[in-house]
């Protein structure tokens, strides 16, 4: 299942634009709230001596949440940083490189986002658990769209840069393995599973779901939806009301 999940995640990426290199059910929906402080802050202290690399990874996370990936350029982060223009090189290379460290430092959240969510609910059910990543998974893009744009829709990110490639494995196998739980396949983070076209089909469909309304929420496609909505409700509970017309992989 190993492979199978990592093609199912390259495809994603790729049909983004990321250069490639190499039913029913409860409408009860578990969800933890995402710390808006849990990524670099955008009020990040100034570049000191020693700390030039974090610096400019901070810089430009600033940079991608305010202006978004058009405003990101070496030189302006350098200037966020207050830094050189020419330090950041001798760090990342070129522009691709230090997007694809920052697209790094995003997973290596998105990941704990989604761990953290699932172990706050580790004595519920295996369905539990993966609605609560659902919810940590569009939480994430909710708190962070600059980030999660970047993740997943960059052209400019280079796969076989080590950090960045750790990063997405380890989003994949968390993937994998609340999936996998809630489809009764045993063991199959470790690949040593086999895994059905009916399986891979349920993930897919709950994969889909799931990322296709983080890019509608972000892009504000559901602001009318959500204004529509009963008083008190908000994105959570149009995601509880999604999952349970019948996409939950059973």
């Amino acid at each position: 299942m190993q492979s199978t999940l990592a093609s199912m995640w390259m495809f994603t990426v790729s049909i983004s634009g990321l250069k490639q290199s190499s039913a029913n059910r409860s409408s009860k929906i578990y969800t933890v709230n995402i710390n808006q402080h849990s990524m670099p802050s955008p009020t990040a202290t100034p570049y000191h001596h020693g700390d030039l690399r974090a610096a400019m990874l901070e810089a430009a996370q600033r940079i991608l949440e305010t202006e978004g990936i058009e405003g990101l350029t070496l030189r302006a982060a350098a200037r966020a940083a207050g830094v050189s223009h020419a330090a950041p090189k001798n760090h990342f290379g070129d522009l691709s490189g230090l997007l694809s460290e920052l697209a790094a430092v995003g997973f290596r959240q998105f990941t704990s986002d989604l761990k953290a969510a699932m172990e706050a609910v580790a004595s519920g059910s295996a369905e539990e658990r993966l609605d609560a990543m659902g919810g940590a998974y569009v939480g994430f893009a909710k708190a962070h769209p600059g980030m999660f744009v970047l993740m997943f829709r960059s052209e400019r990110l280079d796969l076989h840069r080590p950090a960045l490639r750790q990063a997405i494995d380890e989003a994949q196998a968390a993937l994998a393995g609340s999936m996998a739980a809630r489809l009764g396949i045993a063991d199959a983070s470790a690949g040593r599973a086999p895994i059905t076209p009916e399986q891979t089909a349920a993930m897919v469909r709950a994969w889909s779901l799931v990322h296709g309304f983080s890019m509608l929420l972000i892009d504000h496609r559901l602001d009318r939806v959500l204004a529509h909505m009963p008083p008190g409700s908000d994105w959570r509970t149009l995601l509880a009301q999604t999952f349970s017309v019948g996409s939950h992989p059973r």
